[in-house]
C-alpha cells in the first residue's frame, strides 16, 4: 500500500513540473508579457 502512495506522488510531482510549467503552480502571479513568451519558447 505504501509503494501505492508513493508512485501516486511521484507521478504527481512529474505531472507538475511537466505540464504544470505554464499553470497556477508556478504562475501564481501575472506576469509580464515578455516573461511569458520567453516560457513558452523554450519548451
Amino acid at each position: 500500500m505504501r509503494n501505492l502512495v508513493t508512485l501516486v506522488l511521484f507521478f504527481s510531482l512529474l505531472m507538475m513540473i511537466g505540464c504544470g510549467q505554464r499553470g497556477p503552480l508556478y504562475l501564481p502571479k501575472p506576469l509580464p508579457q515578455k516573461t511569458s513568451e520567453d516560457i513558452s519558447l523554450k519548451k
